[in-house]
């Protein structure tokens, strides 16, 4: 484990930048999840997908932030994970909602949304600054 002490600027301004992405995705996550509450108090159908993933996602948001958090006081294997899940989530998240008949094309929509900031994260993650203070074991 590295301690953050030792990072250089660039890598804890993207380690910050990665913390408030995060957030961000926590922020849209739980308002992603007030819509389908709305739509469903409404009237409107909202099906068992649409509620599973709008509960779990800001669960994992949470998750998230804490894994970023450990990456940002120095976890190689935290990074790792984050660098990992910031490229699948996206994937799989947008993926699965453009499976014709899953969600309507609203939640679809909202989904990409949310995935934005995440999308940041593992662009972030890639870049020279925190591949320096993350280098690979070995």
């Amino acid at each position: 484990m590295t301690s953050n002490t030792h990072f250089q600027p660039e890598a804890l301004r993207a380690l910050a930048s990665a913390r408030r992405s995060i957030t961000l995705y926590g922020a849209l996550t739980a308002t992603a999840l007030g819509a389908v509450v709305v739509v469903a108090a409404t009237g409107h159908t909202v099906n068992t997908f649409m509620w599973v993933r709008a509960v779990l996602l800001p669960v994992i948001a949470y998750v998230l932030h804490r894994i970023t958090a450990s990456a940002a006081g120095g976890s190689r294997r935290a990074f790792d994970r984050v660098s990992t899940l910031a490229v699948i989530m996206p994937v799989a998240i947008i993926g699965v909602d453009l499976i014709p008949g899953v969600c309507p094309p609203w939640y679809a929509v909202t989904q990409t949304l949310c995935m934005l900031p995440v999308i940041h994260v593992a662009f972030l993650t890639r870049r020279t600054a925190l591949k320096a203070a993350f280098p690979k074991a070995g």
